[in-house]
Protein backbone atom coordinates (compact mmCIF):
# COMPACT_ATOMS: atom_id res chain seq x y z
CA UNK A 1 0.00 0.00 0.00
CA UNK A 2 2.53 2.41 0.82
CA UNK A 3 4.67 1.71 -2.80
CA UNK A 4 1.17 2.71 -4.24
CA UNK A 5 0.55 5.76 -2.35
CA UNK A 6 4.62 6.82 -3.16
CA UNK A 7 4.31 6.13 -6.90
CA UNK A 8 0.85 7.99 -7.26
CA UNK A 9 3.04 10.48 -5.52
CA UNK A 10 5.54 10.46 -8.15
CA UNK A 11 3.08 10.85 -10.59
CA UNK A 12 0.96 13.66 -9.57
CA UNK A 13 4.55 15.42 -8.91
CA UNK A 14 5.78 14.42 -12.45
CA UNK A 15 2.59 15.62 -14.41
CA UNK A 16 2.52 18.72 -12.40
CA UNK A 17 6.41 19.98 -13.28
CA UNK A 18 5.85 19.08 -17.09
CA UNK A 19 3.73 21.82 -17.79
CA UNK A 20 5.79 24.26 -15.68
CA UNK A 21 8.68 23.50 -17.62
CA UNK A 22 6.78 24.51 -20.72
CA UNK A 23 5.64 27.98 -19.46
CA UNK A 24 8.88 29.19 -19.09
CA UNK A 25 10.91 31.03 -21.77
CA UNK A 26 14.20 32.12 -22.54
CA UNK A 27 15.62 34.58 -24.97
CA UNK A 28 19.00 33.29 -25.99
CA UNK A 29 19.47 29.71 -27.85
CA UNK A 30 23.14 27.56 -27.97
CA UNK A 31 23.00 26.43 -31.99
CA UNK A 32 25.61 23.06 -31.92
CA UNK A 33 24.18 22.45 -36.04
CA UNK A 34 21.25 23.06 -37.77
CA UNK A 35 19.16 20.29 -35.50
CA UNK A 36 20.57 20.29 -32.17
CA UNK A 37 20.27 23.52 -30.21
CA UNK A 38 19.02 24.66 -26.92
CA UNK A 39 16.53 27.84 -25.94
CA UNK A 40 17.06 27.70 -22.27
CA UNK A 41 19.55 30.55 -21.42
CA UNK A 42 18.11 33.75 -19.97
CA UNK A 43 21.40 35.74 -20.11
CA UNK A 44 24.30 35.62 -23.54
CA UNK A 45 26.59 34.68 -20.82
CA UNK A 46 25.11 31.16 -19.67
CA UNK A 47 25.08 30.01 -23.62
CA UNK A 48 28.71 31.78 -24.01
CA UNK A 49 29.59 29.58 -20.67
CA UNK A 50 27.78 26.48 -22.52
CA UNK A 51 29.18 26.26 -25.51
CA UNK A 52 32.56 26.81 -24.60
CA UNK A 53 34.42 24.10 -25.37
CA UNK A 54 32.10 22.41 -27.01
CA UNK A 55 31.36 24.46 -30.07
CA UNK A 56 28.36 25.98 -31.56
CA UNK A 57 26.99 29.64 -31.42
CA UNK A 58 24.63 31.56 -29.40
CA UNK A 59 21.42 33.28 -30.96
CA UNK A 60 18.80 35.06 -29.79
CA UNK A 61 15.68 32.51 -29.78
CA UNK A 62 13.56 33.47 -33.04
CA UNK A 63 10.17 31.63 -31.39
CA UNK A 64 9.29 34.31 -29.43
CA UNK A 65 8.25 34.21 -25.96
CA UNK A 66 4.38 32.24 -25.57
CA UNK A 67 1.87 34.76 -25.78
CA UNK A 68 -0.90 32.49 -23.89
CA UNK A 69 -3.28 32.28 -27.23
CA UNK A 70 -4.47 29.21 -28.66
CA UNK A 71 -3.94 29.58 -32.64
CA UNK A 72 -7.05 28.07 -34.55
CA UNK A 73 -5.68 25.55 -36.92
CA UNK A 74 -9.00 24.91 -39.23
Amino acid sequence: MRRLILLGAAVIALLASSGAANARWAPWCAWYDPYTYNCGFHTFAQCLATISGAGGYCARNVYGPPDGRRRDRS
